[in-house]
């Protein structure tokens, strides 16, 4: 019953003064709803990298070619070591491996009537498309079929579609490439722009006709590799060196001509550096936090300041330090929950406005909203404090004789 009194009573003194205690529960407001608002934006930032690396497959290694062989200590540079011999061995050799895709690639001009575009030319198995976790939007894939007899099949990026029909439906339809026709058998799902490529631009054809007719290579430019599992990832990752040091007569310590990306570790990076950047975004915005906390004590401070006469009315009736703690700490702990409540409300509405006008993705979660919140209310105690700790050792004579 005694709590319930001095929250009335704190209450009636935040009203009585309106203006006052909404300045000082301005800052309160502008901290939770940044802090809020930038979590939100960090957690969509590191939700949309994991999206986009989840698209490259979590259980994949990508093997693409390293500093060629070294000639009396001169590395003859980078250039295309890996063989279609490679890639057949690896499949061959490595158990912890499920499925590879070598992959030569080349950027050409595609025609399509009087409209053309320049894209990127991918020729590959049909192994491809399952290890890099495409999915088709309409149409099919090629056949092992298809590429042993080296029918002219394609299937294009929706982009690249876009580019070249607009509108219109493109299966069925023959492109141009390097005066070669190919017929569209499948369209892909749109990926989004991955920055440094952009799966939704691209044509992909049967692996040998990239390689002898539109580009004259002898040489893949990668390969693409699914391992049983996430679990054997590192083991697949050991026994691919292992297999390519050995076809390519490479003796410890001549470092390796090619290079293993490992996509686990890449999960792995892209994870601690969003984290690392939603903590940055989150430690800035909270400092407006502490600057709302330190309005509040001021604001506290002349408030006791200003009562100093009812503080001794009160203690003359009976009322014990605790009990003048209790009250002016309470004020101050509804004042800035009441300011938390009102910046939660600011930054998801924050939030859901950058979502909706900006390029920025914002995903509010419960458990920031939650901690912005529970931080608002620890600020009032702490803040809080010292003016009622302040109020409750004021001598009971001395404020009474205060005018």
């Amino acid at each position: 019953m005694l709590v319930w009194i001095i929250v009335k009573s704190a209450l009636k003194s935040l009203l009585a003064n309106k203006l006052r205690s909404f300045l000082a529960m301005l800052g309160i407001i502008i901290g939770v709803g940044s802090v809020i608002a930038m979590l939100a934006i960090g957690a969509g930032a590191q939700a949309s990298i994991m999206e986009r690396l989840n698209a490259l497959g979590a259980d994949n290694l990508i093997v693409r070619s390293g500093q060629n062989r070294r000639f009396r200590g001169v590395s003859s540079g980078v250039g295309q070591n890996l063989t279609l011999a490679d890639a057949e061995a690896l499949v061959n050799s490595c158990p912890s491996i499920k499925q590879v895709a070598p992959v030569a690639t080349g950027r050409a001009q595609v025609v399509f009537f009087n409209r053309n575009t320049n894209t990127t030319i991918l020729g590959t198995t049909v192994t491809y498309l399952p290890i890099r976790n495409f999915s088709l939007e309409r149409g099919r894939s090629f056949t092992e079929a298809e590429v042993e007899k080296n029918i002219k099949v394609a299937i294009i990026g929706p982009a690249t579609a876009e580019e070249l029909f607009d509108q219109q439906d493109p299966i069925g339809e023959t492109i141009r490439i390097r005066k070669t026709n190919f017929r569209i058998v499948g369209m892909l799902k749109a990926k989004g722009d991955q920055g440094w490529f952009n799966p939704d631009d691209q044509v992909i054809v049967p692996l040998h006709l990239a390689m002898k007719q539109l580009f004259g290579q002898e040489r893949i430019r990668e390969v693409n590799i699914q391992a049983n599992s996430s679990s054997v990832l590192q083991q697949a990752q050991e026994e691919v060196a292992e297999v390519l040091r050995r076809r390519h007569r490479i003796i410890p310590p001549a470092p390796d001509d090619f290079n293993i990306r490992n996509m686990a570790e890449a999960f792995e990076t892209a994870s601690e550096v969003g984290k690392t950047f939603t903590y940055l975004l989150g430690g800035i915005a909270s400092i407006s936090l502490f600057v709302g906390g330190i309005g509040i004590m001021n604001i506290m401070l002349v408030t006791v300041t200003e009562r100093t006469r009812e503080i001794g009315i009160r203690k003359s009736v009976g009322a014990k330090r605790r009990d003048i703690l209790r009250q002016f700490l309470l004020e101050s702990i509804l004042m800035s929950g009441i300011g938390g409540s009102m910046g939660a409300g600011v930054g998801i509405a924050a939030a859901w406005i950058l979502d909706r006008y900006t390029v920025f993705e914002p995903l509010v979660q419960s458990s920031s909203v939650f901690l912005a919140f529970g931080f608002s209310c620890a600020v009032g105690i702490f803040f809080g404090f010292y003016p009622a700790l302040r109020a409750a050792r004021l001598s009971p004579v001395e404020t009474l004789r205060y005018e």
